[in-house]
């Protein structure tokens, strides 16, 4: 037996504190948070396609991308590798939706990104549509909605998002109080994460007024910066901003560290608190990874075609964001293997849809496009124009215009030419309606000439018209002289900016929507109650040669230079 003397034992304790005490603490590893992020679904519950050039690829490549199944496999994927994983949106993530989603006034696409586990988005200006009380019903849920034959329609009782809305620069006017949460406080890995939301500051500019009377909508990087003190105060220690605001680039929607984002986010970027360092935007459906004054400004195009992945890499001790790597990730179908929760979910909207949506309602030559030529021109704004003014005939329209960014998708059509009603929605899918109005020569020319003032936006804005209305434009002059003097005609005589014209417009751009103030100055103005999808599609089963080559382009606007 061997027998260990006490003072043999208090050597040994001593020797070996002695070794520790010689050696050095190892310093703890780097931290790493990581976020997918998510921006303008639109609630695209199914693919759609999607034009890109892969790396290393000198062709671009046409896909049918996203879709809910898709979406929710990527995040799978990636939450393996951190089920820590933060999901977080930049707002849009209902409204000018397909048909399958927004005939149940869009709680199917709610219901989707509350599976994929969303935690947080900022609002987007289609948060909006249907105003604060349907903002707010999609948040906390229930069915008392002013969409009442679309409400609670899918299931009976809809629970809302269990994501959290935020806007910090939207109040109540009369109050001063937010309407949603302005920041939250998320903890990652021990690590309190702020979020931060804000939208659009020129929102009036994109939205029908009536959705957001009442609020004032505030500067958007003053609000952002106004939440820091609190949420510091609740112990946040690393800041990330979710902003519906966004920008261009001229590089790759893969290129990390890009330098030539311009637009709006731009300016906001650099107002920003030095403090935060990661900007997720949207609105311009563009794909980025650039930086901005430190800061890394992301964006991932739109529809569920891709997805930011993002790692913040932290200091150990001080908490402090060293590094931040970004990523675009295309969700291609054969990228991801789908989630089977999710595709039985999305079989199972699509057949409480299918009768409605598969109903014929024309046909026509073949499909119309909304790409537009040089001038601005498209075959199928071309027909909404027409089409508006053909339903309005009757009170005396003589032009109609037709905003692009309303319409959604290209016009097509199945065997035989046969168009569904859910092909013509998915058009049209906003449920704007018609409204007339007097406008002057003179006003029609100021008109004209806001294509190219185009303040919240970098480039021009061109309207599609009515086959009434002809002009040319010329792009080497400043903006406010680009229509070509003596170029304007209506029905083949010239403008004449004394004489009154009736024209007709979508209620949003009739209120001065999309930056065109000049509809706002109309004057015997009457919204007609007649939607611009039931106008076009009137129009097409009276015109069954649309699509063909030889009407498809009838070149209204000419650009010279």
């Amino acid at each position: 037996m061997i027998v260990f003397r006490p003072s043999l034992l208090a050597l040994g304790a001593a020797l070996l504190l002695a070794g520790c005490a010689g050696t050095p603490a190892r310093p703890p590893g780097p931290l790493e948070i990581n976020l997918v992020a998510l921006n303008d679904f639109h609630g695209n519950l199914e693919p759609s396609k999607y034009t890109y050039t892969p790396p290393g690829a000198t062709a671009p490549r046409t896909i049918q991308a996203g879709g809910i199944d898709v979406l929710k496999g990527a995040l799978d994927a990636f939450r393996k590798d951190d089920p820590d994983l933060l999901f977080v949106a930049a707002g849009d993530l209902v409204g000018a939706s397909p048909a399958v989603s927004s005939m149940f006034a869009d709680e199917p696409s709610i219901e989707a990104l509350n599976r994929m586990g969303l935690v947080a988005s900022s609002l987007g200006n289609h948060e909006f549509d249907q105003g604060p009380q349907e903002l707010l019903r999609q948040q906390h849920g229930g069915c008392d909605s002013p969409r009442p034959a679309k409400a609670c329609r899918y299931a009976p009782d809809f629970k809302g998002a269990g994501f959290t809305y935020l806007a910090a620069n939207v109040v109540d006017a009369r109050t001063g109080k937010n309407l949603v949460p302005g920041s939250r406080v998320v903890d990652v890995k021990g690590i309190k994460v702020g979020l931060i939301g804000a939208v659009l500051h020129d929102l009036a500019s994109v939205t029908v007024p009536a959705a957001i009377q009442g609020l004032d909508v505030r500067d958007e990087a003053a609000a952002i910066n106004a939440q820091l003190p609190a949420l510091r105060a609740q112990g946040a220690q690393v800041f990330v901003v979710l902003i519906h605001e966004g920008g261009f680039a001229d590089q790759p929607y893969d290129e990390a560290d890009c330098n030539t984002l311009h637009g709006p986010i731009v300016a906001i970027a650099k107002k920003l608190d030095p403090a935060i360092r990661l900007v997720i935007s949207g609105h311009s459906h563009t794909g980025y990874l650039c930086k901005v004054d430190g800061k890394v400004v992301t964006q991932a195009d739109a529809y569920g075609h891709l997805l930011s992945r993002i790692k913040l890499t932290l200091d150990p001790v001080t908490k402090a964001v060293e590094d931040i790597q970004v990523r675009n990730v295309v969700m291609a179908p054969d990228a991801f293997t789908p989630d089977a929760g999710l595709s039985a979910y999305l079989a199972d909207v699509r057949a409480k849809s299918r009768a409605e949506l598969g109903k014929p309602v024309a046909r026509i030559a073949g499909a119309l496009s909304r790409h537009e030529a040089p001038s601005g021109e498209s075959p199928l704004g071309d027909a909404i124009a027409d089409a508006a003014v053909a339903a309005t005939r009757e009170q005396g329209v003589q032009i109609g215009f037709m905003n692009a960014g309303g319409i959604r998708k290209d016009l097509e059509s199945g065997e035989g030419g046969v168009v569904t009603f859910g092909q013509a929605q998915a058009v049209l899918p906003f449920g704007n309606t018609l409204v007339v109005m007097d406008l002057t020569g003179a006003q029609l020319r100021t008109l004209l000439e806001q294509q190219w003032d185009r303040p919240a936006s970098s480039g021009a804005s061109i309207l599609a018209v009515s086959g009434s209305l002809a002009y040319d434009w010329d792009g080497t002059q400043p903006p406010g002289r680009r229509v070509v003097p003596g170029s304007v005609k209506v029905d083949g005589v010239p403008l004449a900016d004394d004489k009154v014209y009736r024209v007709v417009a979508n209620n949003f751009l009739a209120g001065g929507g999309d930056n065109f103030p000049a509809f706002a100055q109309g004057t015997r103005r009457a919204d007609t109650g007649v939607r611009d999808l039931d106008a076009l599609v009137a129009w097409l089963q009276k015109h069954p040669e649309m699509g063909a080559a030889a009407v498809a382009a009838p070149q209204r606007i000419r650009k010279i230079r």
